[in-house]
C-alpha cells in the first residue's frame, strides 16, 4: 500500500505563510501622514471611493493610495477633472501632514477647485486617538 508523502505539503505551505507574512505588513502601508486633531463628528461612509490628495511633511503630494508622488501640481486638476466627469458624487479630501505650511494645503484645494469640485474635506485625527 503506497502512502502520500505530507513533507512537500507542508513545505510548501510554511513558504506561503512566510510570504504572507511578509507582503501583508508592505499593503497597509500608504503616505505616511501626522493628521491634526480636532472634535468634529465622523464622517458617514459613502459607497464610492473618496479622492484623496495627500500632502507628508515634506509637502509631497500623492492621490489615493500611489506611493509615488505626483510629478507637477497640475496633475492633480486633471486627475480630478477626470474623476468628476467620470462620477460627480465622489467625495474629495485633502490630507495633510499637521507639519505642512498652510499654504500646501490651499494648494491643493484651489487644484480641486480649479477641477469644478464642488466642496472638499480635511482629514483629521479625532481627540480620542
Amino acid at each position: 500500500m503506497s502512502e502520500i508523502n505530507v513533507v512537500p505539503y507542508i513545505d510548501v505551505m510554511l513558504v506561503l505563510l512566510v510570504i504572507f507574512m511578509v507582503t501583508a505588513p508592505l499593503l497597509m502601508e500608504g503616505v505616511s501622514v501626522e493628521l491634526p486633531q480636532a472634535s468634529a463628528k465622523a464622517v458617514s461612509e459613502k459607497s464610492t471611493e473618496p479622492f484623496v490628495v495627500h500632502v507628508d511633511k515634506n509637502e509631497q503630494y500623492f492621490i489615493n493610495d500611489d506611493p509615488d508622488p505626483i510629478e507637477t501640481l497640475q496633475e492633480i486638476r486633471v486627475k480630478a477633472d477626470i474623476v468628476m466627469r467620470n462620477s460627480p458624487e465622489t467625495e474629495f479630501l485633502v490630507r495633510a501632514d499637521k507639519s505642512v505650511r498652510y499654504d500646501a494645503v490651499v494648494q491643493a484645494m484651489v487644484l480641486l477647485q480649479q477641477a469644478g469640485v464642488p466642496g472638499v474635506g480635511l482629514v483629521t485625527d479625532s481627540l480620542d486617538n
